[in-house]
């Protein structure tokens, strides 16, 4: 399970190795936002050999790279650069639908083949709100791409499209935003894939990071993105079950168990039903 995914500049090998030394589940080497215009080339570089690291395969965390959106004109470089290397997934930033996803796919296909990797293995995550268009097509990521791992929304880039003069007021995302967070919920869980949580910008406050890595829980989310390498241990605790969260789970589980042909069950004088078995599931599935 990938609980916590932080960023890391791909031009950065200092912030790279800090980053390894972390608890999070996941690395994500930014080609896009984090990186210069002039300095995209070296930054590619510098990923590739980040990559490849022998730390870093040892490390046991998922490297993700962010490459730069499709309309860019970039992206291709991006993933003649990296792809050498089998990432173990792309970060897709500006994802408008599963038309997008079908495309960098055909692309991954091509440099696996280049590559001799085994076919599919490079996963996909799509940053799928980061414009008003892209929010009409979060029901269309259903089966576009089994390489699909997962939707993350993201609030700054759309705030941007939308014309807001901001997207919080007093540490609370405006409606808009709610929307969009709620929107790309449901399209993940239409999809059958992961929903990971935007990041937290306030740095210092790591009160509001723990609050909206336990309401992203509450809500469906499956992790939560982060900037900073002080935001990994909240995310992580508030993603991980509880031993009572646990303790349920095994018993549900254990309740169908006994009675494999019953549609509901009774446990506590409450009727579980296979809803709640596929949540005691996931629950144990995510267990550390």
């Amino acid at each position: 399970m990938i609980r916590s995914l932080l960023f890391v500049p791909g031009d950065s090998p200092r912030k790279f190795a800090s980053a390894l030394r972390t608890t999070a589940d996941a690395l994500i080497l930014d080609l896009e936002d984090s990186v210069a215009l002039p300095q995209k080339v070296q930054a590619r570089q510098e990923t590739l050999a980040m990559l490849r690291a022998p730390e870093a395969q040892t490390a046991k965390k998922a490297l993700f790279v962010r490459v730069n959106a499709l309309d860019t004109g970039l992206t291709l470089q991006d993933l003649a650069a990296v792809m050498p290397a089998a990432p173990f997934g792309i970060v897709l930033p500006k994802c408008s639908s599963g038309q997008d996803v079908t495309t960098l796919s055909h692309y991954l296909d091509a440099f696996e083949a280049a590559a001799g990797h085994t076919a599919g293995q490079t996963r996909i995550l799509g940053i799928a709100t980061e414009t008003a268009a892209s929010l009409f097509g979060l029901g269309s990521y259903a089966k576009v791409s089994p390489r699909l791992w997962g939707l993350m929304w993201g609030g700054e880039d759309l705030q941007a499209s939308l014309g807001s003069t901001t997207n919080q007021v007093e540490g609370r995302w405006t409606d808009p935003y709610r929307v969009a967070r709620s929107l790309c919920l449901a399209g993940a869980a239409a999809a059958g894939v992961e929903a990971i949580d935007t990041v937290a910008t306030d740095i210092r406050n790591l009160e509001a990071v723990s609050s909206e890595a336990m309401a992203a829980r509450r809500d469906g989310f499956t992790g939560k993105a982060v900037i900073h390498p002080s935001h990994v241990e909240p995310v992580n605790q508030a993603f991980t079950p509880t031993a009572d969260e646990v303790t349920w789970a095994e018993r549900v589980v254990r309740a169908f168990t006994e009675q494999p042909d019953a549609g509901v069950v009774q446990m506590d004088g409450k009727m579980v039903d296979k809803p709640h078995l596929r949540a005691a599931q996931r629950i144990l599935s995510s267990k550390r």
